[in-house]
């Protein structure tokens, strides 16, 4: 089966993740995944990595109208002249802008959701007018939240296919990350990857380690770069808190990385206190891999990731939670071994990349019959 993914391409998180994961690990189906995206950046260039086929249509400014049409008849004029069997778009922006264009194509059309629908962003309002064949989700709760929308339209949970085998590290590995980040063998490392954004929860961990700064040995990895002005003023307030909380000095404003798995590897706990729910949570199933404890707040996705075999849950909004798991893992080297000894496990039991392939595959055969019949 010849699928064509539909995705704008301007930023990098975890869509852009399971993107590239589905490039890597196409040798394990017998589909055939090819890419179209609006801007020719960081995605682009890790898919052509992956010797995916990646077809440019135009760069989108939703407030330039022209920019829309352009795109939309490149897309036309790609399907016209490829024979894709199922087109999947990607977050209600993709399905919002192409999703028309694709139906009258006569491709069968499947959108796959992301993040959280609340039916209050304009794309999510414009992406209810064009019904999918089907809809993917990437977790159940994110399918949860999707409650009539498309009502009718068969739907499907396909958790991102990842790369899960363990990240392993010699010694002289975890000493050059460590001298990278100027952190020291002996420190516990307590990191956070994840995109600048506020309910990502970063000033509840800083506050947490803040409460710590005389007993313990940390030091706290923030890793992750801004990407819009929005994000780079986060980023400013995230340092002037550390400042305030005299901790500055612990803290590794890290930017963005192209080796995470790396160095999540050479961690000791991820933490990630989210305000908000998690629609799945990649990350967390990357520090799973790479052998560490997960903390993170007890809602969305992430109830379907760590349980207390690898992981805490911490209640949202309560400081002193946050304060005394940390604290706990922090000082008890023996309890972080033991559930990160359990990571691997766990990661490959939800994201194994054949299984999640496999699962993706029964739910884009069935719609291409659908597809048909419409």
């Amino acid at each position: 089966m010849r699928i064509l993914h539909i995705y704008s391409g301007n930023l990098f998180g975890g869509i852009e993740a399971i993107l590239i994961s589905l490039a890597r690990h196409a040798s394990l189906g017998s589909d055939t995944h090819e890419f179209a995206l609006c801007f020719d950046a960081r995605l682009a260039e890790s898919l052509r990595a992956a010797g995916a086929p990646v077809h440019l249509l135009a760069p989108v400014r939703v407030s330039r109208p022209h920019t829309i049409r352009q795109a939309r008849r490149r897309l036309t004029s790609l399907l016209a002249s490829h024979a894709f069997d199922v087109c999947v778009v990607h977050a209600p922006w993709s399905h919002a802008l192409f999703g028309a264009t694709v139906h009258r194509a006569g491709v069968p059309l499947v959108f796959w959701a992301h993040d959280v629908w609340n039916g209050q962003h304009w794309t999510e309002r414009w992406a209810r007018r064009t019904q999918p064949d089907a809809i993917v989700a990437n977790s159940a709760f994110t399918l949860g939240t999707l409650g009539n929308v498309h009502r009718g339209v068969a739907r499907s949970v396909v958790h991102a296919p990842l790369d899960v085998r363990p990240v392993t590290l010699d010694t002289h590995q975890r000493a050059v990350i460590r001298a990278e980040l100027s952190t020291p063998g002996t420190a516990t490392v307590v990191a956070q990857a994840s995109r600048m954004e506020a309910w990502k929860g970063h000033a509840t961990l800083l506050r947490a380690l803040g409460t710590l700064r005389h007993d313990l040995q940390w030091v706290c990895w923030i890793i992750g770069g801004a990407q819009r002005p929005a994000e780079l003023a986060y980023e400013r307030s995230l340092r002037e808190l550390a400042t305030e909380l005299g901790i500055l000095d612990r803290v590794r404003f890290a930017g963005e990385r192209h080796d995470v798995p790396r160095v999540l590897a050479t961690a000791d706990v991820y933490c990630q206190p989210n305000a908000r729910p998690e629609p799945f949570g990649i990350v967390f199933i990357e520090a799973l891999t790479a052998g560490i404890p997960v903390v993170t707040a007890a809602v969305g996705g992430a109830m379907e990731i760590v349980d207390d075999t690898c992981g805490r849950l911490v209640a949202t909004g309560d400081g002193d939670a946050w304060q005394s798991t940390l604290s706990a893992l922090i000082a008890d080297e023996h309890a972080r071994t033991r559930l990160g000894a359990a990571g691997p496990a766990r990661a490959a039991d939800l994201c194994d990349p054949a299984r999640q392939i496999q699962r993706l595959h029964a739910a884009l055969v069935a719609t291409t019959h659908v597809g048909a019949a419409r």
